[in-house]
């Protein structure tokens, strides 16, 4: 538990009342010289290119990490972490320290023990690539191989969880203490230390896994231009400052997680609390009942805002605590933002009756960072996205099949400056395609996959249905039936049915994206089951949970006698939804 969280809450006391109360590293010397003119957050992608542990030193002492050990400073973790790059190297052999893009997989909890690796995998001239404690050992192991990493590290407590597949692997482990701190200081470092690494531009600086449309997921590789790209662009248009403190809830393998909720705020030296994950109780003692740190900022998916309705609804019933809630949100909170999936209109709704605010809606995926935004101050209108955020450029555009290969078909094309529609096409929906500095720079390792998921021309293909209207960006959902976006997790159907079909009980499977009011869309199996066999949701869940990660489990189980497919032998999955929820 938090120290936070000692005594009895605010909320606890109000409710017994009647009444309301009023990417390589740069030698440290030389960032001590950057920081001398490091005034502005926002920087050119043509101009200088530095990852966010080189601005630390100018913050000093002030507060960057608040978690379950207790409060760290910028000091304490830039030294941390220039310390176990230190480690890094030595365990790897290598005495100039830079590692010039080896993989350095690692495996933290959501606290300080996840910055100080990152930052260190940057510092030592790596990549990294940030694994998550609730996948499976086997997607673990996948993602260690795939990457071909050279080193895992690993936060104490998950020692006996990797251990058994590091000594399989062959790949060599560092343990990662977590509460202690170091006893040396920035000035100790820079007489015994220097780091020869000072040209960021082109380094790559992140590996991180997404399931992908088809096939096992794919590692996105962006560079640390890349990154800063996208933490500038958001700095800018959310306006971050050094005094903002901002909760921290998601899972850290995801670009919401990673950059909007933890780079964002580091890059400009302000404060995250982060929890070990998420729990609806918790949030809200945070919101209400600051002793130390005062929450300003605050991002989730819409599952997570559902989640804390529901909490809401069932524990803070009386007006006089509701008027509180509210007059606290109102008066503390300046940003209150949802993304990773559609956010139902219910849900917004209700969570502005609750807090008073109209939750900012932006679009983004691990590609591309985040492309599209709705505004910090002017009127935001529940269900669009915004506009292009600076440096980015988005079309709206359909394929039209020639003899010479794909054509497109562009409807509308615009930036940060606004958009232009092509006369005749207003309004038509079509496939959105992204340019710019945020856009990453390869799937790991397959260079036919990266090929194909651009144009000819350069853009990047999102495989989302979007429509230009009102002057803002709609989304209309997936172009392809075979991805499931639940709860902010972006879910390969096909995958979830190569899984499904190891089962001895299963014939033959369709995964379908349901609707859901919770998680935006649920993960249904459609499934035909071998002669003479049985199977209940509880027993695939069960044997599910031992190869797959939790949000990829079915959480409904559909069972039929016969899969209809079409003569090519796939299944119409828009049927499979008309017909079991009168979706077409």
């Amino acid at each position: 538990m938090f120290k936070f969280y000692k005594g009895s809450s605010l909320i606890q006391l109000l409710a017994r009342s009647s009444s309301f109360p009023r990417w390589n590293c740069s030698g440290l010397r030389t960032t001590l010289c950057i920081f001398k003119g490091l005034h502005s957050s926002r920087t050119s992608s043509h101009g200088q290119v530095s990852p966010v542990f080189n601005r630390a030193p100018a913050f000093g002492e002030k507060i960057a990490i608040v978690d379950r050990n207790g409060e760290h400073t910028y000091q304490d973790l830039y030294a941390r972490s220039l310390q176990l790059s230190q480690k890094i190297c030595k365990t790897l052999g290598n005495l100039s320290g830079d590692l010039k893009g080896e993989r350095i997989a690692f495996l933290c909890p959501n606290d300080v023990s996840y910055v100080t690796a990152q930052w260190a995998s940057w510092m030592s001239g790596g990549i990294a690539v940030p694994l998550y404690r609730k996948h499976p050992v086997s997607e673990l192991e996948y993602f260690i191989q795939d990457s071909q990493s050279a080193l895992l590290v690993v936060e104490e407590g998950y020692l006996e969880k990797i251990t058994p597949s590091a000594e399989k692997l062959g790949i060599p482990m560092l343990s990662l203490l977590n509460s202690g701190k170091t006893d040396l200081t920035i000035d100790q470092f820079l007489l015994e230390t220097s780091c020869p690494i000072s040209d960021w531009k082109d380094r790559c600086a992140m590996i991180i896994y997404t399931s992908g449309t088809t096939g096992r997921p794919k590692g996105v590789l962006s560079t640390h231009q890349n990154l800063q790209a996208v933490i500038t662009g958001l700095v800018d248009k959310w306006e971050w400052t050094k005094d903002d403190v901002i909760l921290h809830v998601l899972p850290l393998h995801h670009v919401h997680g990673v950059v909007n909720k933890l780079l964002c705020p580091l890059w400009v030296g302000a404060t995250c609390i982060m929890l070990p994950e998420f729990n609806a109780q918790m949030v809200w003692e945070t919101f209400l009942n600051p002793q130390t740190h005062r929450v300003n900022v605050f991002m989730a998916v819409p599952t997570i805002y559902a989640k804390l309705t529901e909490y809401y609804n069932q524990h803070y019933s009386q007006p006089h605590v509701q008027d509180f809630i509210r007059a606290v949100c109102q008066n503390n909170i300046r940003l209150m933002v949802s993304g990773s999936a559609a956010l139902p209109v219910p849900v917004l709704e209700g969570w502005r009756s609750i807090t008073g605010h109209t939750l900012l809606e932006r679009y983004g995926m691990t590609e591309i960072g985040m492309a599209l935004s709705n505004p910090l101050h002017s009127p935001r209108v529940p269900g669009s996205v915004g506009t292009p955020l600076p440096g980015v450029k988005v079309r709206i555009a359909t394929e039209s099949l020639q003899k010479d290969g794909p054509a497109y078909i562009v409807h509308a094309e615009g930036d940060e400056n606004g958009t232009k529609v092509t006369p005749g096409l207003d309004e038509k929906e079509g496939e959105l395609f992204v340019k710019g500095p945020t856009v990453f720079q390869e799937y790991w390792n397959r260079p036919k996959e990266t090929r194909d998921a651009f144009t000819p021309d350069g853009w990047f293909k999102t495989g989302d249905t979007v429509v230009y209207k009102d002057g803002t960006y709609w989304i209309r959902g997936r172009t392809s039936v075979d991805i499931i976006k639940s709860g902010g997790y972006k879910i390969s159907a096909l995958e979830v049915e190569r899984h499904l079909l190891a089962h001895q009980s299963i014939a033959d499977v369709a995964v379908i994206g349901a609707p859901d009011m919770m998680w935006g869309q649920k993960v249904s199996a459609v499934v035909r089951l071998h002669q003479g066999h049985t199977l209940s949701l509880k027993e695939l869940k069960e044997w599910a949970r031992e190869s797959m990660a939790s949000y990829t489990i079915p959480s409904e189980l559909l069972l039929v006698e016969e899969i209809p497919r079409n003569q090519m032998g796939k299944v119409d999955k828009k049927h499979l939804l008309k017909q079991f929820y009168s979706l077409s």
